[in-house]
């Protein structure tokens, strides 16, 4: 999209009061993990966009690079209700969930919610835990409701799930199966940081714990009325055909066993809104979608053997179909010609 197309669409389609809250909430939430999260920024805007989307995450990364402490740094930001689950292999779904329990005083059964009936849950280790376990949270994930002895409760709401796993310890873990993989809104890797990124690590924690002084920057009832200000965002014909062109060429690539479902398309949908929202944008670019596209896709990807064999990445691989899929070229602005 060209720039001149982007000054047509800021002169005809101005943002409305609620995005431009949008754009400003997300500066407030990112300069204050910032406080403890050093550089990184790409993927604070990222559990920013997730966070809009109603949508979870997975932090995905070898130890020690400050996938927890990004977690309690969004959830030290935000006035939602937070409980942190250490997965482990003796983990039941009741640990979870919660359960009934009797109480001998009124002589009857009472429900004694788990933590994962919080609006911020942070399991950690998840592929540590039993398949049976994992399996508690896919009720809560993609409905926002819980079924325990037949009775179901809803979730409040906002209801986000920040997990973590090690990708390269395989003992005593249970990969994540792909219906559990599918809930996740969006991968994300941190990485190593830079030396200069380090070396900021070093100088901020020398002395104190930034985390400890964190106050919540906004409050559930406002995030969930600017989540719903996502929704004005709007999105071209050509740019939405793009999305569907893009998802359907990971299910016609032989590199692929498995393709990425509708579900995904949904995501890319609602990622890119937010990622646009975030930006100040009251509509998506290509280059919106594309950049959503590499952490919302990835891990609802099925490498075929062959593809395994030659150590290939979904990553790597999704890069590819993106360079030949075509972009749209004319004015993906709503009602631009």
């Amino acid at each position: 999209m060209t720039t001149e197309a982007e000054s047509t669409m800021a002169a005809t389609e101005p943002a409305s009061p609620d995005l431009a809250r949008v754009a400003e909430l997300a500066a407030r939430i990112r300069e204050n993990v910032s406080r403890v999260i050093v550089g990184k920024e790409s993927i604070i805007e990222q559990t920013i966009v997730s966070l809009l989307a109603e949508g979870h995450i997975l932090l995905d990364d070898v130890p020690g690079l400050g996938k927890t402490v990004l977690a309690k740094s969004l959830a030290r930001s935000l006035g939602l209700s937070f409980r942190r689950i250490q997965f482990t292999p003796d983990l039941t779904p009741a640990d979870v969930t919660g359960g009934n329990i009797y109480n001998q005083q009124s002589g009857a059964f009472e429900f004694r919610p788990g933590p994962l009936l919080a609006q911020l849950v942070l399991a950690d280790e998840i592929n540590r835990a039993s398949p049976r376990t994992q399996s508690a949270l896919l009720e809560a994930m993609e409905e926002r409701q819980v079924t325990v002895d037949g009775e179901t409760r809803p979730m409040d709401r906002p209801f986000l799930v920040v997990a973590t796993q090690n990708p390269v310890e395989l003992e005593g873990t249970f990969p994540l199966p792909e219906a559990q993989l599918d809930r996740f809104l969006l991968r994300l890797r941190l990485g190593y940081p830079s030396a200069e990124e380090e070396d900021g690590i070093l100088a901020r924690f020398e002395r104190a714990q930034p985390l400890d002084t964190l106050e919540p920057v906004v409050e559930a009832a406002e995030l969930l009325a600017l989540s719903r200000a996502v929704e004005q965002v709007q999105v071209h014909e050509r740019v939405r055909g793009y999305m569907v062109a893009l998802v359907r060429a990971t299910r016609e690539e032989d590199a692929f066993e498995l393709g990425a479902s509708p579900r995904a398309s949904l995501g890319l949908l609602r990622a890119s809104r937010a990622l646009a929202a975030i930006r100040g944008r009251s509509y998506v670019l290509p280059d919106d979608v594309q950049e959503m596209a590499l952490v919302v896709l990835p891990h609802r990807l099925l490498l075929s053997s062959q593809s395994r064999l030659r150590s290939r990445s979904s990553e790597d691989i999704l890069e590819g179909v993106i360079r030949r899929v075509p972009v749209p070229v004319e004015d993906p602005t709503p009602g631009g010609e």
